[in-house]
């Protein structure tokens, strides 16, 4: 008997990736494994194995990835203080090239033929998967459904999932939802109303943030424990990678500090207006590049900022993998091992203040900076520095 063959689909369990599930079970002569990567968006377990059985499926694989994604990939971003048009922190571009990567891993353990994605034919999300599905597993094949099946609009699937007996969430039928991307590193809405550049972003979008308005009026404090370049623990206490951003998520939030609206330029060549909330991680974007202050000498913090450019663009265009982004890795994380100490934030009403900065590293000199009279600068050689900088104007 000819041994069938398989498909794993990255499925969350939703209303979108359960028609794409069952599209590919009548498309395809094929087994379809449903795999979901846990890189800390809310999700229901019991509601995603449900849905799963549902429709026949005999494997569900919930593969915990929350301490690798913030330890092996927003970390590393966040050292290289990527912000792609200056605003975005890419919370949904650095989770992609993680999950393709682990997707991948799970096809080859089960000799799958092929993996899938719900990603639309719009989306950066799409190229992003693909990108990281080729890295790993290049004569895998793959199957976009958004981009080659015959359903065109959503009364079209949700005609689908009643045909094949697919719950249908009720806020999904009639108007499309809010596209929402979640993961622990941030949330991001997209559409309806906020297709129009000139509609506010109403309130009842935002998930992870209180309005600075109705935050406390009392300001909270964090000291943010440094090593080699990343946070190790907070007040002191040596918490994991995930447990570190979690926190500083839930006090961020709560403090109104996160919120990004804007329109960028997706890689594919059309403009999207997205509203993100990054609670915890702007919490490190400012600490990490405090803690370089005292730390690191000029020219190392000058050459990574004028990486970082291109350094964002190439984790927004989903080129995590690409050798361009580990070389400039390299550059990013020079001189890393100095960045030790600590880093307390003040937040308030939407606001981060930064109280104070502690190092060992003798790269911040007081006496030298001191206005009192020393010797350890001497300012006789100040004429000379000017007299050679004139030169360079002619």
């Amino acid at each position: 008997m000819k041994k069938q063959k398989k498909i794993v689909l990255a499925y969350s369990g939703g209303l979108d990736t359960s028609i794409i599930l069952k599209w590919l079970q009548e498309n395809y002569d094929a087994e379809v494994i449903a795999y979901t990567a846990d890189v800390g968006q809310e999700m229901d377990r019991k509601k995603i194995i449900k849905n799963a059985k549902k429709l026949g499926v005999k494997k569900i694989i919930i593969q915990d990835l929350k301490n690798i994604f913030v330890k092996d990939y927003v970390y590393p971003m966040i050292r290289g203080h990527a912000l792609y048009e200056g605003v975005y922190l890419l919370g949904t571009s650095i989770a992609r090239p993680l999950i393709a990567k682990d997707q991948i891993r799970v096809a080859k353990k089960f000799n799958a033929y092929a993996v899938s994605h719900g990603s639309t034919g719009k989306g950066n999300d799409q190229v992003r998967f693909e990108l990281g599905y080729h890295y790993f597993g290049p004569k895998i094949k793959i199957i976009a459904p958004w981009r080659i099946w015959k359903l065109k609009s959503r009364t079209d699937l949700i005609n689908y999932a009643k045909k094949h007996g697919i719950p249908i969430p009720k806020d999904k039928k009639g108007a499309p939802p809010f596209s929402v991307d979640d993961n622990l590193f941030h949330t991001s809405t997209e559409g309806k109303v906020l297709e129009n550049p000139k509609n506010s972003a109403p309130e009842f979008i935002f998930q992870r943030t209180t309005s600075p308005e109705k935050a406390p009026n009392k300001p909270s404090f964090i000291t943010i424990n440094y090593k080699n370049g990343d946070p190790v623990g907070l007040n002191g206490k040596k918490l994991s990678p995930a447990k570190v951003l979690d926190k500083l998520n839930q006090l961020a939030g709560k403090n109104g500090i996160g919120r990004v609206d804007l329109v960028e330029n997706r890689f594919i060549g059309i403009k999207s207006r997205g509203v993100y909330e990054t609670p915890g991680g702007t919490l490190l974007l400012i600490a990490h590049r405090a803690i370089e202050s005292v730390t690191l000498d000029k020219d190392t913090m000058h050459k990574k900022d004028e990486v970082m450019p291109r350094y964002a663009e190439l984790v927004y265009n989903g080129y995590w993998y690409s050798k361009e982004r580990f070389k400039l890795q390299k550059t990013v994380d020079l001189n890393r091992n100095k960045v030790n100490g600590s880093v307390k934030l003040k937040l308030y009403k939407g606001n981060v203040t930064i109280q104070s900065r502690q190092t060992s590293s003798n790269a911040y000199s007081m006496k030298k900076v001191s206005f009192e009279e020393n010797k350890t600068f001497n300012k006789s050689n100040v004429e000379r520095f000017i007299n050679f900088h004139k030169r360079k104007l002619r």
